[in-house]
Formats: structure tokens, C-alpha cells, sequence
């Protein structure tokens, strides 16, 4: 599971949350929010992203306010990871608690919209497959790769407390 392929969505600097969760539309509950994603710079993002395709960003991606919405609605809409220069820390942490991989890469520059994507976390790599060049991508601690293989926080603590771990 931790290799996944996608078409790209670039975007520059500061992303930030109120783009990916417009606050105006945070009552609406996550599918009908997620319909609004990213809608002030780029109304066709939500309607036209499938399943699998990463969101790749320049630096401060996520800055803003701490909802966690911002996160829940890229995953909902099937973004299969958040690939950027920087991230807030908290939307970082949003990401992988609900087991949306968010990658470190300083080249964003060097992917194009709607170019394929292979991003595999084992190993560390990202591979333009449109332009066959590879890339590699900043490592995600062990501790929350395993976080996102099990789908998220609460997932990977319910599967440690039922394998019996839960003081270890």
C-alpha cells in the first residue's frame, strides 16, 4: 500500500486552509465541503479530481487555521497524498492522522498538471512517469508511515490495542 499513482494538481506557495476548506462551507459536513476544495483558485479541482491523484504544492502548504477539515476533505475527494516543499505543521500532522501521506519535496517545480505521478513511501521515491524521471522525496518517520498504512491514528491504535500492545 505505499505505493500510489495519480495525475498531479500544482499549485504554488501558501495553500492555505481556508482554500482547502472554505470556512463559509464548514457546516456542510465533509462531502459537500470537499465539493469546494480549492474552488477560489481553481473551480474545476474538486469536480474533476479521481481517486489517486496527488496534490502538490510549494512551500507553507496548509497554513492558516489548525481545522482539520482542510485535510479530510483532500482524502474525501481522493487525493492519494500531499506533496510539498513545506507544511504547516499542524495540517502535516491533520494529514497523516487521517492516513494521507504528506511528502517532502523541494522540486515541485519540476512536475507539471496533470502529469503521472508513482510515489512509492517505502522507498522513498517519486517518479514522474509522464517525463520517466525519478525523484527522492524526504522519508516519513517509520513511526507514521505506520500510521497512514493502517489508514490513520485511530485505526493504528485500535489494531496495536487489539494485538495487545496498547501499554507497550
Amino acid at each position: 500500500m505505499s505505493a500510489r499513482e495519480g495525475r498531479a494538481w500544482v499549485y504554488g506557495d501558501r495553500i492555505d486552509t481556508d482554500l482547502l476548506a472554505p470556512g463559509w462551507a464548514m457546516k456542510k459536513g465533509p462531502e459537500a465541503l470537499a465539493k469546494h476544495t480549492l474552488e477560489a483558485i481553481d473551480p474545476d479541482f474538486a469536480p474533476s479530481v479521481r481517486p489517486g491523484d496527488m496534490l502538490v504544492c510549494g512551500a507553507d502548504t496548509g497554513i492558516g487555521s489548525s481545522r482539520e477539515q482542510a485535510a479530510i476533505s483532500l482524502k474525501t475527494l481522493g487525493i492519494s497524498a500531499v506533496i510539498a516543499k513545506s507544511f504547516a505543521r499542524i495540517f502535516y500532522r491533520n494529514c497523516i492522522n487521517i492516513g494521507l501521506p504528506a511528502v517532502l519535496f523541494d522540486s515541485e517545480d519540476r512536475i507539471a498538471p496533470g502529469e503521472r505521478l508513482r510515489l512509492d513511501l517505502a522507498a522513498g521515491k517519486l517518479e514522474n512517469l509522464d517525463r520517466n524521471t525519478v525523484f527522492s522525496v524526504r522519508p516519513i518517520p517509520e513511526n507514521l508511515v505506520h500510521i497512514i498504512e493502517k489508514g490513520g491514528l485511530m485505526a493504528a491504535l485500535h489494531a496495536r490495542v487489539a494485538a495487545g500492545q496498547e501499554g507497550a
